[in-house]
């Protein structure tokens, strides 16, 4: 089998490490190993990787000091930082060192697999001019490195935007593999979201309907009234592996 690329996987926990070598080695990718920050960030500094997958607690240091370790060795690497015990801090410090993705423990083979191909589809993707046209101000694009992507639970997401606010919206392939998407329904009197708590539904095509569950607490400034047409669009054009949905913008909150 013709290996896709090259990932570094660095956990303390022996389970993560075979489970992503296992799931990740099937698919095709090279599969690397590192139980302690120091060991991967001596990996990084001897060999080229293209993924690093970084539990943030180690048993030596910071995963997030390996990401910034791993960055200034290897700029072009992109790095994915897991974590059991998810903080909107440690959140946002990733996606300021230039974390490509975030993500909460467990996380189930499927997932796995579509962060690694999000991964490599960014680099040889050729976005549709056409498209972005029509749907620029509905839909997030993984390329876009300048506000990374903080991926939650049951297909929800983050990231921060330029003018201070954070966009929360949904992971439109998340719900296609589980075969729900039909529509989204957003209540419009929403004026707050807290983070844990539904503040949207997805509704399938049998009628079955289940919670988004918003990934912070904030105050909603603006709601994507557009979104079920660009979903409509983006299913029908196969084009959801490149594309989120935001469905609502909001000035973050500690409560």
């Amino acid at each position: 089998m013709e290996k896709k690329g090259k990932i570094l996987v660095l956990d303390d926990d022996p389970v993560v490490t075979l489970s992503c070598k296992r799931i990740l080695g099937a698919d095709g990718y090279s599969i690397i190993t590192a139980e302690k920050g120091e060991d991967a960030i001596k990996k990084v500094s001897s060999e080229a990787f293209d993924l690093l997958i970084s539990d943030i607690r180690l048993p030596d240091i910071s995963g997030i000091t390996v990401l910034q370790e791993s960055k200034s060795v290897q700029p072009e690497l992109d790095v994915v930082l897991i974590t059991g015990y998810p903080n909107l801090e440690d959140a946002k410090e990733s996606v300021k060192l230039g974390a490509f993705e975030y993500i909460e423990k467990p996380f189930t083979p499927e997932f796995m697999m579509n962060v690694a191909k999000r991964v490599f589809d960014k680099r040889g993707w050729i976005l549709r001019k056409a498209f972005i046209d029509e749907f620029r101000n509905e839909i997030v694009s993984l390329r876009d490195a300048e506000n990374p992507v903080i991926f939650y639970k049951e297909g929800t997401w983050a990231r921060p935007t330029r003018n201070g606010l954070w966009e929360i919206g949904c992971d439109i392939r998340y719900w296609l593999l589980s075969g729900q998407l039909m529509y989204i329904d957003l209540p419009e009197e929403l004026e707050l979201v807290a983070a844990g708590e539904a503040f949207g539904k997805v509704l399938s095509g049998e009628g079955q309907t289940e919670d988004l569950v918003s990934p912070m607490n904030g105050t909603v400034v603006e709601l994507n009234h557009q979104a079920n047409t660009a979903v409509s669009a983006l299913v029908q054009d196969n084009l959801s592996e490149g594309w989120l949905l935001w469905l609502a913008r909001i000035q973050p909150l500690t409560l």
